[in-house]
């Protein structure tokens, strides 16, 4: 039988991927198709596909839709997590050492969020787990068949 704290660390684990990918993609849309006051808050603007923000809209929004899913969640993550590694250094960090002070605090909590999700995948409830896995291990070890999934 399954615990009560095992299924509700599972369920909060699915939400916080879902909210991190669903934010995420919101991120993408904005560089990508002008959605939610726009690319640099320009209503309706985007960014050029040829341009880092570009490039970063894509693997936000493909990435974002992905880990939100759970679908091929740890190498969206991976990448996902490089991305905000690398703005962070190129964007926040000249300004001064520390996130607080740069207003870099959103670039390294997402990466160090989806690095998380990097290394230990989608979870339970996932399509991830659904499609790939014959059953999940939930946290202290219970499995979860693939039909409870």
């Amino acid at each position: 039988m399954y615990t009560h704290e095992n299924r509700a660390g599972a369920a909060t684990f699915a939400l916080l991927r879902i909210a991190a990918g669903l934010f995420f993609l919101m991120h993408g849309g904005q560089k990508l198709f002008g959605w939610f006051g726009g690319f640099g808050g320009h209503p309706g603007a985007t960014a050029a596909l040829n341009t880092m923000p570009g490039v970063g809209g894509i693997i936000e929004f493909v990435g974002g839709t992905l880990v939100m899913l759970g679908l091929f969640t740890r190498p969206a993550a991976f990448i996902m997590s490089g991305e905000m590694a690398v703005a962070y250094f190129m964007m926040h960090f000249p300004k001064a050492v520390l996130p607080i002070q740069n207003g870099g605090e959103n670039a390294v909590l997402y990466c160090f969020m989806f690095l998380f999700f990097a290394v230990h995948g989608a979870g339970a409830y996932s399509l991830d787990a659904l499609l790939f896995h014959r059953g999940h291990t939930l946290t202290g070890g219970t499995r979860i068949p693939a039909h409870a999934t």
